[in-house]
């Protein structure tokens, strides 16, 4: 399938939903992702766009689902809608910023909510950038949400000591190693 398919393809959908778009580009990258940009009217591109992006989203799955009925094959298709993902993005790397900021001030790990997984993503590729927090999405579905946190407590790098070694260090033990001094094989000095 080529790129002019595509465009009426998306041409087609949009004039089902009683949008018209001004213009649709559809590009080709290096890794066979088509990239489709529709610019619209302001007014058409907020109904199209959706809160956070829920029906640009849903628009991009079945357009994808229609490419693969026509052809067969899956194809990577992003969907997107006056700039709206290179805004959202930018705005996601801000809040990512913010948090890490948070975290490293607070020492208190801080959760991200209302995330569709495109977001969480964005977010935990841009703070692989910090070495000093990790992100991790918790929860199940809609309860799905992302945590930043200090990669180790203060800074400090993890205990090599095993659990078992910590709660014995804990009670006054400590780990049992052999020295020279303490070999059973060495006899009391005269």
């Amino acid at each position: 399938m080529d790129e002019k398919q595509i465009k009426n393809l998306i041409a087609d959908l949009l004039k089902n939903l009683a949008v018209k778009p001004q213009d649709i580009l559809v590009t080709v990258d290096e890794d066979n992702t088509y990239q489709a940009q529709i610019n619209l009217e302001d007014q058409d591109a907020g109904i199209l766009i959706g809160y956070h992006g829920d029906t640009i989203a849903a628009l991009q799955l079945i357009s994808g689902l229609m490419l693969y009925k026509q052809t067969s094959k899956w194809n990577r298709l992003i969907i997107n809608v006056n700039d709206y993902r290179q805004k959202r993005q930018e705005s996601l790397e801000k809040m990512a910023q913010d948090a890490a900021q948070k975290v490293k001030f607070s020492q208190e790990p801080i959760a991200l909510f209302n995330l569709n997984p495109f977001e969480r993503r964005i977010i935990h590729n841009y703070l692989n950038e910090y070495p000093e927090v990790i992100t991790e999405s918790q929860g199940e579905g809609r309860n799905r949400h992302l945590v930043v946190k200090l990669a180790s407590p203060g800074g400090i790098p993890e205990s090599p000591l095993t659990e078992k070694d910590q709660s014995s260090a804990n009670e006054g033990d400590q780990p049992k190693t052999k020295t020279p001094e303490s070999s059973s094989d060495d006899k009391p000095s005269a």
